[in-house]
């Protein structure tokens, strides 16, 4: 194992952390970073794989609200309800996600242009919504009806195109919808856990026969990296965006967008 991929490693693990709970696309962000770095994973597996480190560092810090939920949902309805919409929201990602996997992985995810295509265009949209005058209906995640929750699965299958970042499309997903920014972000935390961890054992099941003792030292890597800085991110993300909103992810997500696309057109 060259030194070298392991601080690779090391370094789209922190990127996975930074980026996966905010709208700007992980998966984007380290696919980009990947190919500029030369950085290539069986199967591209890695890319995957290291989001076990994010769920980990959401669940870290979600742990006592988790458990308190786990405990009243023999008793409170309203818990039962809110289980029931994550379950609901998360189906049709874990149905379409199944089926598309091959083609996800093998085409959309070796396409660096559509990804900083849709980077530029999910900022445009980002920093739209941002600056709309809604009025929300929805100030706390549990009370998100049941119709609401499955259409921001439906929204959330938009993220299959990497570049289009999973809390990007639940986030505007849910503010569209009626919820106030704070709550849309709490809703996506709660929704990539099913979601992320349905993702990480169906790559694992179809691609740990194919992986070495070299792969899984650099998945290892990644993903101490990515629970780090995701446990970063998780603990100060709410308070951000109830005070200043969206639209630094919107500018970010053209920033990064515009000079990957300069980068591919100049060097390719």
């Amino acid at each position: 194992m060259e030194s070298q991929t392991i601080v690779e490693a090391l370094l789209l693990g922190l990127l996975e952390g930074l980026t996966e709970f905010i709208p700007v696309s992980s998966t984007g962000h380290i696919l980009l970073a990947g190919h500029f770095l030369g950085f290539e994973s069986t199967g591209k597996a890695f890319e995957v794989l290291i989001q076990l480190g994010a769920i980990l560092a959401i669940l870290s810090v979600y742990f006592g609200k988790l458990w308190k939920m786990l405990t009243n949902l023999p008793s409170d309805a309203r818990t039962r309800r809110f289980v029931l919409g994550i379950l609901v929201a998360f189906l049709p990602a874990a149905v379409i996600g199944a089926l598309a996997h091959d083609f996800i992985k093998s085409v959309l995810f070796e396409t660096p242009m559509l990804i900083c295509i849709m980077l530029i265009v999910g900022g445009f949209i980002l920093l739209y919504v941002d600056r709309l005058q809604l009025r929300p209906k929805y100030h706390d995640a549990m009370d998100f009806p049941l119709p609401m929750c499955l259409s921001i699965g439906f929204i959330q299958c938009l993220a299959m195109i990497p570049g289009v970042s999973r809390s990007g499309s639940t986030i505007v997903g849910s503010l569209l919808l009626g919820a106030d920014k704070r709550s849309a972000a709490e809703f996506s935390f709660f929704l990539a856990m099913p979601t992320m961890a349905g993702a990480f054992a169906y790559d694992l099941l179809k691609n740990h026969d194919a992986l070495s003792n070299s792969d899984i030292t650099i998945i290892v890597v990644g993903f101490i990296a990515a629970f780090v800085s995701g446990l970063f991110v998780v603990k100060h993300l709410l308070n951000y965006v109830s005070r200043h909103g969206y639209a630094l992810f919107g500018w970010w997500r053209l920033l990064v967008g515009g000079v990957g696309l300069i980068a591919l057109l100049i060097w390719g």
